[in-house]
């Protein structure tokens, strides 16, 4: 496994009853994060959404364009019916392909897509969810020696996303919110101390 100072991406996945914990994540983040961040959440298609308003009201949050470059210390929110996909020269490719595990975005997409690229030096988060999106490609980041956290199904609000990576693979890491905060702070405190 990489060591938290040769991460270069945290990815975060979620669906329903993801949002409290998500925003715990972002109001609590260290600023700035010495790493891109990339936010994939389940939302409806066809619906207005505010959730780039809502997520940014704690901290900077944009929708990417294609070909936008990953830069650290900036937050990046999947756009509403797109797969956001992560290249290996640090940009961003929106994807309006079909659905998987019905949903587009899909957090398996950007998983993979962010192993593909950073392989072991890869930090992923799945949260709470009602399906079980997120959950292979969880398992791949893992397999690859990235870090890879579930949210304590104990604590999310639908554990049938967690759950469904917990009973596919090992190597996955287990954490309360307050666990993922304090895990991320101290991932910034050691990544500006060795720069």
């Amino acid at each position: 496994m990489a060591t938290p100072e040769s991460y270069k991406i945290l990815v975060i996945g979620g669906s329903a009853g993801s949002m409290p914990v998500l925003t715990a994540l972002i109001k609590e983040l260290p600023v700035p994060f010495p790493m891109p961040v990339v936010i994939v959440i389940h939302r409806l298609k066809n619906v207005q959404s505010e959730l780039s308003a809502l997520l940014s009201a704690e901290q900077k949050i944009t929708e990417p364009d294609d070909k936008d470059s990953l830069l650290p210390g900036h937050i990046y929110l999947a756009p509403q019916n797109y797969h956001l996909l992560i290249e290996a020269d640090g940009t961003i490719s929106l994807d309006y392909s079909e659905p998987v595990n019905f949903s587009r975005p899909a957090i398996d997409v950007s998983f993979d897509s962010a192993v593909e690229a950073f392989g072991k030096k890869t930090l992923a988060i799945l949260l709470s969810g009602a399906n079980k999106d997120g959950a292979a490609g969880i398992c791949r980041i893992a397999g690859s020696g990235g870090m890879a956290i579930v949210q304590d199904p104990l604590t999310a609000a639908f554990s049938t996303m967690p759950r469904a990576a917990l009973n596919q693979c090992t190597g996955l890491h287990t954490m309360t919110v307050n666990e993922m905060i304090r895990y991320l702070r101290n991932i910034s405190t050691k990544i500006n101390t060795e720069k």
